[in-house]
Parts: C-alpha cells; structure tokens; sequence
C-alpha cells in the first residue's frame, strides 16, 4: 500500500524499523510521530462521504434479525458493495476506493458502532480475507480477484487456525505437496473460519517441507468441503466453519507470494488485522460510552440524576479519559504503516490488547450503570457482551500477544548487549513473528532524543516524565536480562509487566502529540478539554508505568506460582469452610 499523504509533511522514516522497539532501548524517535498524523482533506472528504452512506443504510440494519438467520444476509453484502464500503483499501483501478490504512480503519470503526458481528464478518473479508492479495498478490491475482472482492459479487475469508494449531501455527498439520504439473496437493482441516461456507475466495496456508506457504482457495474447487457450523456465544450471524481440504488441486496461479513465504505472509496480514481491532474497540466502546451518557442523565434515583453521583462519575470519566488515550494511540499506529515504517508488529500487537479489553471492561461498567434493566434481553448490553468476549482472544490470545510485545520488544536490546545474541528469541512466540529485523545496532543509528522535546510547550509536566519512563524500561529490561539470560523467555509474569508498561508509554506519546496538533490548529485556549482529559489520561498513565516497573521488584509471583502449584496436586480448591 502507498503511504499516504498527511497534512503535515513527516521527515523520511530512516535508520529505525519500529517506534516501539526503540522505546526498550531507550530511545524517544519522536520525529516519527509528531506531528500527529492526518488523512489529507480530500481522503477525509471521502471517508466521511463512506461513513455516512454506512450510517445511512445501518438504518434499516436489524442485528437481532442478524442473530435470528444467523447471517448478514447476501443482500446486504451485495449492497455494501454498491456502496463501495467492501473495498475500502483497494486501489481505485481494481474498482476500491484506494484509502490508507487509516482511512480503512476509520471507517471500519463505524461497523463495530453498528454492529460487533458486522464488525468481524467484514473484518474477515477485508482487514485479513483479502488483505494477502493485496499486499502480496502478482498483477494477475489482483485483476482476477480483488475487482469482484471489492464490488461485493464475491466474500473473502482467512483460513489459517487447525484443532491442534491456533497460537502454535508450527503445529499446522495441514500440507501442501507439489506436483509434477506444478500444481500442488492441498490436505488438512481448518476450523474456527469466519464466513466459511460464504466465501468465494480464501486464503490458507500449509506445511511445505520445512516452511509454510499461502495458497488462495476458490469456491468450487474440488476437495474443498464446508464442515459443520459452530455454535458460539456471541456474535450469532458469523458463519463460523471447519473446513477440510481433501487433496484439493491448487494451480500454480493460485500460490501466493513465495513458496516457502507462508509464515511471513500470514503474520504480516495478522498484523495489520489487529489495526482495526483496535479501532474497531473504540468504535464499540464510543457506542456503549453514548448509551450511558444519555441512561444516567435521564435516570433519577432518590430524587437525584444518576449523572449526579460520584461512583457514576467516576465510571464515565474513566471511560471518556481512557477511550481518548486509546483513540490516538489506536490511530497513530495505522498512520506508522502509512508513513512507511517497516516494522509495526509491536504497536499493532499493543492496540489489539489495550483495545479488546478496554471495550470489555467498559462494557461490564455500562451495564453496571443501567441496573437492572440492563440485565434484560431486550437492552443491547447482553448482546454486547456475548459478541466482544471473544475479542481478546482471537488473532492473537492476550497473555500470548502480551508474551509478544515483551520479548521481541527486548530483542533489539539483547542483540545490542554483549552475550545476549544466541538467544533465540523467537521460539516461544513463533506463531506470532516479527516483520522486520531491527535495523542495525544503537551505534549505527543516529542518536536520538530519549526525551519529548516536539510536544506543546504547554503539555511539559506531561512529556517531562516520559523521559524517566522510557529510561526505567531500558534498565529494568536490561536488569531482567542479565538476571535470567535465556531463562526470560519463560519469565511471563516479567513479560506481563514489561508489555503493560510500553503499552501506557506509547499511549501516553499519542497523546501528547494529538493534543499539540489540537494546539497547533485551534490554540491552547480553546482547547481545555483536550488538555484536561490528556492531563487526567497521561497522569494514571504514568502511574501505570511506575507501578509495572516496581513490580518487577518487589512481588509475590513465587507465592503465586506456589499456590497454583498445590491446587494441581491437589485437583480441586480444597480448602472448603465446612465439608459436604
């Protein structure tokens, strides 16, 4: 995808593979992301022309209906087409509407406002169905598929999880063998796809010797056979499949990319996959946010508004001042892949995390607020609940995507550290894998700024801290690598801190650059909210970071580890107030 152009001109993206992975080295590459990054006015002339037709025809857009026939409905797919809303990232010549990866993602947040199982059905076929084409499809894959993926005449789907391979795709069973016509032999089974038996066009991936390779599937290949349909607890209309492939034929035409390039492939689109979780988190959680304003300001108890309660308003303005820090920071990294930067694995990987479990926490609390009737199946609460629980585990479960920022977040630094480079840092995460090779060592680099020196003037009590921050990282990171060597690939609950801490410190820089560029285009002044959400977000923020990083320290993970360990020799709690 070509960069897109931002209304402020950002310097070239050199010397530097990830803004994220610098961060444990200590290093600030602030030029990367202020100022902070917007479509140019003509794409955002066409994402709010794209917004509202979606808004438009999400009118007569029923998603109990949707549950009831437990599918979107063919039409609909065929008139989100007709409104151009299927290939939002497409080039224009392949009849799309060429958008930047944050201009797909803005407008794919309104689907989650709408709808989370609209949100994942059109997920499936754009943010990973038909994402491999795109970014890896010859000339003649494009112009065979993507015009009718596009145009909505065909659906896209992904096919990668097996039964015995879901974080652990080195565990894929499915093979592929070339033949002497050069077509190759496609057996396995995949499971948990969404859109499965919908889709005209899918790709998958297979074992081919020692490697993976991606293959695009089509309908009606032989050997192709939709298995049953699962039964899920949310997100009802999703035609959630297993599919078996019985010695299916695949011509050469239909390899995509490299043979051998599968891995790579299938992690590149997890990847930008995750961009859109993460604002499609904030979509969700602006609709619920919405919900529970108008409830509590409506809602008397004891003669008093609801709104008028301290415990309420500590909900609600935890919910504005965090779903601000996570819009930036969800809408700055989308913009990283824009600008060119190679490696966003790590930024992407933090989005999906803080978003999916942000929305579910804020999910429980706006419901918390209704009462009651919030408890009801005809209240949207319920629904909500049952369709986003399954968030913080697909593309990427969690505790495992957590495990993934830590440890290839430290891999620069313990290739920069002397006796650290036989680690092999990728084993315990391989299913995950990493984009880009970090560029070079910290000598070859040009020195950077460990401190914000770009950020309003007025934001310093905010941007000052930062610097300790990134610092205490570095160092605690480096400590925790020379106390454990090798053994750090294990030390989870270290990885768990390490990950929360960079998390607030990247979101934390987002938004400090969003409120200079709010400063910068309509003045301090008029800008207080901004500033006072920013204060109040950046500030528990900073709290986080220090509080992660003490912890690595002074905890009680041994007792924790202990405990665990005697209720499994035990096999049950065993520790009952008064025996049966």
């Amino acid at each position: 995808m070509e960069a897109a152009t931002t209304e402020q001109d950002h310097p070239p993206v050199e010397g530097v593979s990830s803004f994220a992975k610098s961060l444990f080295l200590g290093e600030i590459h602030e030029e990367i992301v202020f100022p902070y990054p917007l479509p140019d006015p003509g794409e955002q002339d066409k994402i709010r022309a794209l917004t509202g037709s979606l808004r438009e025809w999400a009118e007569d857009y029923d998603p109990y209906e949707v549950e009831e026939k437990r599918w979107i409905g063919d039409g609909n797919i065929k008139t989100l087409g007709e409104r151009g809303i299927l290939g939002l990232y497409i080039p224009e010549e392949y009849g799309g509407q060429g958008l930047s990866q944050m201009g797909y993602c803005r407008v794919s947040e309104v689907f989650a406002q709408i709808d989370a199982t609209l949100s994942v059905i059109m997920g499936v076929h754009q943010s990973i169905g038909m994402k491999g084409i795109h970014l890896f499809g010859t000339d003649d894959q494009k112009g065979r598929f993507l015009p009718d993926l596009a145009s909505g005449r065909k659906l896209a789907a992904f096919a990668l999880t097996e039964p015995n391979a879901g974080s652990d795709v080195h565990g894929m069973e499915t093979v592929a063998e070339k033949q002497a016509d050069g077509s190759w032999r496609l057996d396995g089974v995949k499971h948990y796809i969404g859109n499965g038996s919908k889709a005209d066009v899918l790709v998958t991936f297979a074992k081919t010797g020692e490697r993976h390779t991606a293959f695009i599937l089509e309908k009606g290949m032989k050997g192709l056979e939709v298995g049953h349909r699962f039964d899920t607890m949310g997100l009802l209309g999703n035609d959630l499949r297993r599919l078996e492939f019985k010695g299916i034929r695949v011509p050469p035409e239909n390899v995509l990319g490299e043979p051998g390039d599968g891995f790579k492939i299938a992690m590149h689109i997890l990847n930008t996959g995750r961009l859109s979780l993460g604002t499609g988190s904030v979509g969700g959680a602006k609709r619920l946010l919405d919900l529970t304003i108008d409830h509590v300001r409506e809602r008397k108890q004891f003669g008093i508004p609801l709104a008028d309660f301290e415990l309420v308003q500590d909900k609600v303005g935890w919910m504005v001042s965090y779903l601000f820090g996570l819009e930036s920071m969800a809408y700055l990294t989308p913009a990283l892949v824009d600008m060119g930067v190679p490696d966003y694995s790590l930024e992407s990987a933090i989005c999906k995390v803080s978003g999916t479990e942000f929305l579910w926490y804020a999910a429980n609390r706006a419901l918390q607020l209704k009462g009651g009737a919030g408890y009801m199946k005809d209240e949207p609460y319920e629904k909500t609940l049952r369709d986003i629980r399954i968030f913080p585990i697909f593309e990427g479960a969690n505790d495992v995507m957590r495990a993934f920022i830590a440890l290839t977040g430290m891999k620069p630094l313990g290739e920069e550290l002397e006796g650290f480079s036989d680690i092999s840092w990728n084993d315990p995460i391989g299913t995950i894998g990493v984009l880009a090779d970090y560029v070079g060592g910290r000598a070859q680099r040009a020195v950077r700024p460990d401190s914000i020196t770009m950020a309003h003037p007025e934001l310093k009590s905010l941007s000052d801290p930062l610097t300790d921050q990134v610092k205490r990282l570095r160092d605690v990171s480096e400590g925790l690598l020379r106390k454990h060597g090798k053994e750090i690939m294990v030390r989870q609950f270290q990885q768990k801190r390490l990950a929360d801490a960079v998390s607030d410190i990247y979101a934390q820089i987002a938004v400090l650059s969003r409120v200079s560029s709010i400063y910068a285009e309509h003045g301090v002044e008029p800008s207080g909210q901004e500033h006072y959400i920013a204060e109040t977000f950046c500030t528990r923020a900073a709290q986080r970071v220090n509080g992660q990083l003490d912890q690595v320290e002074h905890n009680d993970d041994e007792r924790m580890i202990a405990i665990s360990k005697l209720a499994y020799k035990r096999g049950e709690y065993g520790y009952a107030f008064f025996e049966d």
